[in-house]
């Protein structure tokens, strides 16, 4: 069984000059508190080796409460300007698990300044889980990005959003001749409480897919019991 060792233990060992010891110290941290596993991944965040930054940026997505303003303003630098995709993309997914609602304009930034999938995708992720109507326009248009998972992540932010201006957008791809599109669009039908959505799932319920299938009839039923 591993020792568990103290915050100054943990914290000297992030300056050895050996990237394995500092890479152990993202799981040896896990048994403290939170405040003092924030001072260590705020460290390790800045770590010269893309793969603990990586770590330390994940991380963030459950102790960026504990200093809410810090953790906004580490996560945006991270975003904008770390040199590898990975860790931009990490921080954009713990911008959106955080709720940080002031972060859609840097968001927005990003997205429209790249042209890498994986950031573009955990872009309109963060969007969804933020739930800000100012992100309609830029989730309409990454319904119609050329790549298939950003524009399926679209479509389901676009129903986490609620706006019920996403509610034609979507309706455009129920035919789709992707499943999983359609798959995601009956996910996201779910959350619309108007007829247009339950006529339009009441048509996905018997798609000949039966994942589009099981989607539709369970947002059927989660339609019906509210």
């Amino acid at each position: 069984m591993t020792e568990s060792l103290t915050m100054a233990a943990l914290q000297g060992k992030l300056s050895d000059p050996e990237m394995g010891v500092r890479m152990g110290v993202l799981n040896q941290s896990r048994h403290l508190d939170d405040r003092e596993r924030w001072q260590l991944m705020q460290v390790a965040a800045k770590d010269a080796n893309a793969r603990i930054r990586y770590g330390a940026i994940s991380q963030m997505a459950t102790l960026g409460h504990v200093d809410g303003a810090a953790a906004a303003e580490l996560l945006g630098d991270a975003l904008c300007s770390d040199p590898e995709i990975d860790v931009r993309a990490a921080a954009a997914d713990a911008l959106g698990a955080l709720k940080f609602h002031g972060a859609f304009p840097i968001l927005a930034e990003v997205f429209a300044a790249t042209n890498d999938w994986l950031l573009q995708f955990s872009v309109v992720a963060a969007l969804g889980e933020l739930g800000n109507p100012e992100a309609f326009d830029l989730l309409e248009r990454a319904t119609l990005n050329p790549n298939e998972l950003v524009r399926i992540a679209a479509i389901g932010a676009l129903g986490e959003l609620g706006d019920s201006r996403a509610l034609p957008v979507l309706l455009r791809f129920t035919a789709d001749p992707d499943w999983q599109i359609r798959h995601r669009v009956a996910q996201a039908l779910g959350t619309f409480g108007y007829p247009e959505a339950r006529q339009a799932l009441d048509q996905l319920q018997r798609d000949e897919s039966s994942q589009v299938a099981e989607a539709a009839q369970l947002a059927i039923a989660n339609y019906l019991s509210t």
